[in-house]
């Protein structure tokens, strides 16, 4: 039987729960043939929602064609072009013949080809027979453009981890091309395609669209809302009950809060205890399950603290509690900060590690609610 608590790979369906608001806007946005941007952190359920709302795209008789692509492990402009361009083709061909067709239709006159012998080797689509210069980057990103155009379809082209964006040499080179083709193409009418930026290293987003305010006015942000309790209390609660066995909703509405609604880690955590369980599920279960969960992502708790600098862990532990007007002599003294120019220093560092975010009123926010209850009971060891 196939369980209920899934966190090894997104979900939809009967699976997906909540965020029917973010499902209703992220479909209005893409029916409008917008470019989305979805930032949060990993494992936050971008991508759940994501399918979520195709699959209900889908099942309303919407037409389109979708592509994915992960930037996760692009470092050069290259890479990206002829990997974009190799999901593109293979969007709409499956054969060696179709490859080579689109390539010669849309990617004439440039050096990004398809090159039969290297697909062979490599099943690389599309490769570079000579360095890229912008004619070459700006065919490729003009690529689905045209593409919907002349088929009449609407496209859509999901990139992960788009922050990487700013890993890859002369990256702004290439966000810069980018954010004048959709400038051209928009010119001429709504097109047909849509990107959908995704990104989990919250900061670096916010740094790219935001701070440096690349594709200004040509994209749409879109919020993670959080998932209701009780939503999630009776998910679980259903789950269980499935196999005949029994939980106290009180004791849920703990985990819920503890994990501060992070479904990744509720669904982790729960199928523990389902794998512990025989009957009623009594409190030792889930202490047994939490103690679990922590053997398995204590080691990366070790090493992002071991990371910090002491002002940094000093930071962190103001943050933990409770302290917002970090710049404060009060705030600096106690947690020797050594001055408030050294706190602005210790927050952008924090930031940069995407352990802490801040809000427009500075604000903070530990991104992981896991690591954020770790380091307050046993590296802060606070009893409270």
């Amino acid at each position: 039987m196939d369980s209920p608590f899934i966190y090894d790979k997104y979900v939809s369906g009967k699976n997906f729960i909540g965020r029917k608001t973010d499902c209703s806007i992220l479909q209005n946005l893409i029916v409008q043939h917008e470019n989305v941007v979805l930032s949060a952190p990993p494992k936050s359920g971008k991508m759940s929602l994501i399918q979520q709302t195709l699959f209900n795209m889908r099942i309303s008789g919407k037409q389109f064609r979708v592509g994915q692509m992960s930037v996760l492990n692009i470092r050069t402009i290259p890479t990206f072009i002829t990997r974009l361009g190799s999901t593109l083709i293979r969007m709409m061909g499956s054969t060696p013949a179709e490859y080579a067709e689109y390539a010669s239709r849309y990617l004439q006159g440039t050096h990004v080809v398809f090159d039969p012998v290297r697909f062979a080797e490599t099943d690389e689509v599309l490769s570079l027979n000579w360095d890229p210069d912008d004619t070459d980057i700006l065919a490729v990103l003009r690529f689905p453009y045209r593409l919907s155009h002349d088929l009449g379809e609407s496209l859509i082209m999901i990139l992960e981890e788009f922050q990487n964006t700013a890993l890859i040499e002369d990256g702004d080179r290439l966000l810069s091309l980018m954010e004048k083709v959709i400038k051209e193409f928009t010119a001429e009418g709504r097109p047909a395609f849509s990107y959908i930026f995704s990104g989990s290293m919250v900061n670096a987003m916010d740094e790219i669209f935001l701070h440096r305010r690349h594709f200004y006015r040509q994209v749409e942000h879109l919020t993670l809302q959080d998932v209701d309790e009780k939503e999630i209390t009776e998910h679980i609660v259903k789950g269980f009950l499935s196999s005949g066995k029994v939980i106290d909703r009180d004791l849920l509405t703990g985990a819920c809060r503890l994990f501060k609604g992070n479904l990744w880690y509720l669904n982790h955590f729960v199928s523990i205890c389902d794998s512990k369980s025989k009957g009623y599920i009594m409190e030792p279960i889930l202490v047994e399950a939490l103690n679990a969960i922590l053997a398995v992502h204590e080691p990366r708790f070790f090493a992002m603290m071991n990371d910090l600098t002491t002002h940094q862990v000093n930071l962190l532990k103001a943050i933990i509690d409770g302290c917002t007007r970090f710049s404060s002599s009060e705030v600096v003294k106690k947690y020797a900060l050594n001055s408030s120019a050294n706190v602005k220093r210790v927050k952008d560092a924090l930031m940069k590690k995407e352990i802490v975010t801040f809000d427009s009123s500075d604000n903070p926010t530990i991104l992981d609610p896991l690591f954020e209850y770790w380091v307050r009971k046993y590296y802060f060891e606070k009893k409270d």
